[in-house]
């Protein structure tokens, strides 16, 4: 059974106090249903799943009147067995596919008898079909697929062997030798398997990559399936063809999307809806161009330059022409997969809770990647090759005194080394690279003491 992340939020949000429906939201076979049900296995003494995109009986539970007596009493008629106050989780699975379902949220969380966690894979793209959100009634959690932290720990890496490579990410001390090479190898093997869970437990079960590329193929065909069916107003055929145009896209020198690749007559504005349908859906990650490097980048970002990442990495090696998988299985970087490691590196900063920012400015040059901690921004730096130490733009970033960037890493095939404000950082501590948590409380009081002086 794969070891996911999302499972230790999941038990977080049940021993909240406030207690919501929580919404779990990510693209299509990443694990949100799995990691439900053996929650429930272990926290409860019933549970119920509905799939509103398998099951159209569930859909009628909602046609009727939404308060919370009738609901229940249309639940557990469907279930055809009595249902325990208290201890009974109900799982709303693909609610997109049931606007009224996910209006009922607010009444049966009121209501208080029973749990409820809802999945959706589609939420953006199907949004405009709900007529009232539940509004202070959910707690929202995003997945995403298995991140190179979860890749190591289902392939058989112990928990001591990744705080041991965390003490020297933090300590900027270098990784044995031996643990080094290895390690590399297994997170080129996560560049070529990904981390959709199907394709993993395959990999880990039978280590045939020609069996985990074919089941990628099967996903891929799925999301453009999606794409048919769900994209609207004629927009099926362009999310479709940026879709299909991100490897291609990906392997441009500057990596940036160029939407007269596609079609010399194209137009962002008519293709904003494409796009949009893309991130909503979970399968593809947008990089925004960052005007200046500094905080708050969101305030910085210029929307209509980006580059557009996929949602998956082994999705993107099986959507990509030519058997590069093992080359990369082999170490051999000589191949251009500067586009696979750039993209490796954005799923794993997404994951992780950082939004996506490169800079790219003609005086200074691209820095691939800009991310904010706080008010502190850092800029990150992937190299693929065994050039790792030519980085000009790097240079260029940190030299400007008014952005007050004092440290830099790059991420390459080398060992932890520390070169004045660069950090260099084998590839695989990308899995280190996070934003510090916020605290859990933050009380704050103002002394109103002097104040005193006014009412005597």
């Amino acid at each position: 059974m794969l070891e996911r992340k999302a499972m230790g939020q999941i038990e977080k949000w049940h021993r909240g106090d406030a207690r919501k429906a929580l919404l779990i939201k990510g693209a299509r076979q990443i694990g949100k249903t799995t990691v439900v049900r053996q929650f429930a296995r272990t926290h409860y003494k019933n549970f119920v799943e509905l799939n509103f995109l398998e099951d159209a009986r569930a859909h009628a539970i909602f046609d009727d009147s939404l308060d919370a007596d009738s609901l229940v009493a249309a639940l557990t008629s469907y279930v055809r067995k009595p249902l325990d106050p208290g201890n009974t989780l109900i799982l709303f699975d693909e609610v997109q596919e049931c606007p009224r379902a996910r209006m009922a949220v607010k009444f049966l969380v009121e209501d208080g008898r029973f749990d409820y966690i809802e999945t959706g894979s589609l939420l953006g793209v199907k949004s405009r079909q709900v007529g009232s959100y539940p509004v202070g009634f959910e707690e929202h959690l995003q997945m995403y697929p298995l991140d190179f932290e979860e890749f190591c720990l289902a392939n058989g890496v112990q928990p001591q062997a990744l705080s041991s490579l965390r003490e020297c990410f933090e300590k900027r001390v270098a990784v044995n030798p031996a643990v080094h090479g290895a390690m590399m190898k297994l997170f080129f093997a996560y560049m070529v398997v990904g981390g959709m869970p199907e394709v993993v437990q395959r990999y880990v079960d039978t280590h045939d990559v020609a069996q985990a590329m074919a089941l990628q193929k099967g996903l891929l065909d799925l999301y453009r399936l999606d794409i048919a069916k769900y994209a609207e107003n004629g927009d099926a055929a362009k999310a479709r063809s940026v879709f299909d145009a991100i490897p291609a896209q990906l392997d441009d020198k500057n990596r940036r999307f160029v939407l007269a690749d596609i079609d010399k007559n194209a137009r962002q504005n008519r293709y904003a809806s494409s796009f949009l349908w893309l991130v909503d859906a979970g399968v593809a990650l947008p990089c925004y161009n960052v005007q200046q490097p500094v905080a708050p980048l969101e305030a910085n970002c210029k929307h209509s330059l980006f580059k557009l990442f996929m949602g998956d990495t082994g999705l993107l090696c099986a959507a990509t022409l030519g058997n590069i998988q093992f080359d990369l299985l082999q170490g051999n970087t000589d191949v251009n997969v500067g586009s696979i490691t750039e993209n490796v590196v954005a799923q794993e900063l997404k994951s992780n809770g950082f939004n996506l920012n490169y800079f790219n400015n003609k005086r200074y040059g691209e820095v691939d990647f800009i991310v904010q901690d706080g008010a502190k921004v850092i800029p990150v730096e992937v190299k693929s090759g065994n050039d790792w130490r030519a980085h000009k733009a790097l240079h260029n970033v940190l030299s400007v005194e008014q952005w007050h960037m004092d440290e830099a890493f790059v991420l390459c095939k080398g060992n932890v080394e520390c070169d004045g404000s660069i950090v260099y950082l084998p590839l695989y501590m990308t899995m280190f690279l996070r934003p510090t948590p916020a605290p859990e409380s933050l009380v704050y009081q103002v002394d109103l003491s002097a104040l005193d002086e006014l009412t005597r």
